[in-house]
C-alpha cells in the first residue's frame, strides 16, 4: 500500500541488522538465512554511487535531488555539530526499488515479553533477525508461530554496519520527507558512534535520544521550532500507553495466575489498551487517527517488545547529556564509560537517572 507520508511508528523498527554474521559463521542449519544476508548486503553495496553524481545526473527525479541536497546538509551538521562520525557514510545513495531495506522479525514467548534473541560474532546478540525479502520474514514468522510464538513483523527503513561499509542514504529513507531523512542519518551514525554488543536496548535507546536532540538541535539552527508540537506530544502519549501496557503484562506474566487465565487476562490487556487510546485519541487529539491501524491491527507480545528496546533508556540518556551541559563530545565519552560497565551495573546506572514512565491511568 502506497503512503503519502511518515508512518508514525516505523522508528520502531529499524536498527542494525548484523550483515556480518554471513562472512563469519558457517553451519548447515543457518546456511540459508546467512546466505540471504550476504546476498542482500551485496546487493545493496553494488547498488550505491555518490551521492553528488545523483545530483549532477539531469535524468534524476526533481524531488530526489531536493532530498539529497537537504541530505547532505543534514549530513554536514551531524559531523560538525552533533560530533558523529565524519566518514563516507550517508554520502552515497542506493536506489532499492522497494519500500524497506529489510523487514525485522520480532518474537517473544506466548506469555513472556522476553525477546527471543539471536546472537553473531560481530553485531552480539540482538532482539530480532532481518530478511531482504518481505516473503523470507513472514515464512520465518509463520514458523515461530507454529512453535507457540507471539511474532511480529516491522519493514525497516534503515540499518547501520557499524562503520564496517559505508552505509548509502537508501531510496526507503528518503521517501518520507526531508526532517524524517535528517533524523534517520542521526540515528543510524550514533550506532556507529556507540554500540555496545548484546544490549539492544541500550543501543536503540541510545540513538533514539542522539534523533531526537539532534532533530530539536537542526530545527532551531533551521530557524524553526525545536519541537514538533502536537505530533510530538501525541507521540510521547502514545508510547506511555503502550509501555504501561507492557508493564501490566509483566505482571500478569509472573503472577499467579495459571495459564490459561493469563491467556484470558492478556487478550483483556490488550482491549484494555485500545480503550486507553480511544480515551486519548477522542478526548486530546480531536480524533486524530495515526495510531488507528496499528492499534486495531493484531495485537501480541512482540508488537509490543520495539518499544521497550527503542524507548526505555532514553530519558536516562537525555540526563546524562544534561549533566555534561550538552557537550556532545563528553555526553559520548559518559555513554562509553557506561556501555564498558557490565550489563547488571549497567541497567542500575541507567535506572539512576530514569527511565520512560508509562501513563498511569
Amino acid at each position: 500500500m502506497k503512503r503519502s507520508g511518515p508512518g508514525p511508528l516505523d522508528r520502531v523498527f529499524r536498527g542494525l541488522v548484523p550483515v556480518l554474521g554471513a562472512f563469519l559463521l558457517n553451519g548447515c542449519s543457518s546456511l540459508g538465512y546467512y546466505a540471504q544476508l550476504g546476498e542482500g548486503q551485496w546487493q545493496l553495496l553494488r547498488a550505491r554511487q555518490p551521492v553528488e553524481k545523483v545530483l549532477a545526473d539531469p535524468a534524476s527525479n526533481a524531488q530526489l535531488r531536493a532530498r539529497l541536497q537537504h541530505a547532505e546538509q543534514a549530513r554536514v551538521f551531524a559531523s560538525e555539530q552533533l560530533k558523529l562520525p565524519d566518514n563516507d557514510s550517508y554520502r552515497v545513495y542506493a536506489d532499492l526499488g522497494r519500500p524497506y531495506v529489510v523487514w525485522n522479525v520480532f518474537a517473544t514467548p506466548e506469555l513472556s515479553l522476553q525477546p527471543v534473541t539471536h546472537c553473531f560474532p560481530i553485531a552480539g546478540c540482538v532482539a530480532y533477525r532481518g530478511y531482504y525479502r518481505q516473503g523470507a520474514a513472514r515464512g520465518a514468522a509463520a514458523l515461530m508461530r507454529e512453535q507457540g510464538m507471539d511474532v511480529y513483523v516491522g519493514g525497516v527503513e534503515a540499518y547501520s554496519t557499524l562503520g564496517w561499509f559505508d552505509d548509502p542514504i537508501l531510496s526507503s529513507m528518503v521517501a518520507w520527507g526531508d526532517e524524517r531523512l535528517a533524523t534517520l542519518i542521526f540515528h543510524e551514525l550514533a550506532h556507529q558512534r556507540v554500540y555496545v554488543q548484546d544490549d539492544t536496548e541500550f543501543n536503540e535507546s541510545f540513538a533514539t535520544f542522539v534523533e531526537q536532540e539532534g532533530t530539536r538541535q537542526w530545527r532551531v539552527a533551521r530557524g524553526l521550532a525545536a519541537d514538533q508540537g502536537d505530533q510530538g506530544q501525541q507521540r510521547e502519549q502514545f508510547i506511555r500507553l503502550v509501555l504501561a501496557s507492557r508493564e501490566r503484562l509483566q505482571a500478569i506474566y509472573v503472577g499467579p495466575l495459571d495459564d490459561a487465565h493469563k491467556r484470558v487476562a492478556k487478550q483483556a490487556e490488550f482491549e484494555r489498551l485500545r480503550r486507553e487510546y480511544r480515551q486519548v485519541r477522542d478526548s486530546q487529539w480531536a480524533g486524530d487517527k495515526r495510531y488507528d491501524a496499528w492499534m486495531y491491527g493484531p495485537m501480541s507480545n512482540a508488537k509490543l517488545l520495539p518499544f521497550g528496546l527503542y524507548d526505555q533508556w532514553v530519558p536516562a540518556f537525555a540526563a546524562v547529556f544534561r549533566e555534561v551541559g550538552g557537550d556532545w563530545a563528553r555526553f559520548y565519552e559518559r555513554v562509553e564509560v557506561l556501555g564498558r560497565l557490565p550489563a547488571d551495573e549497567r541497567k542500575a546506572a541507567l535506572m539512576s537517572w530514569g527511565r520512560f514512565a508509562p501513563h498511569r491511568g
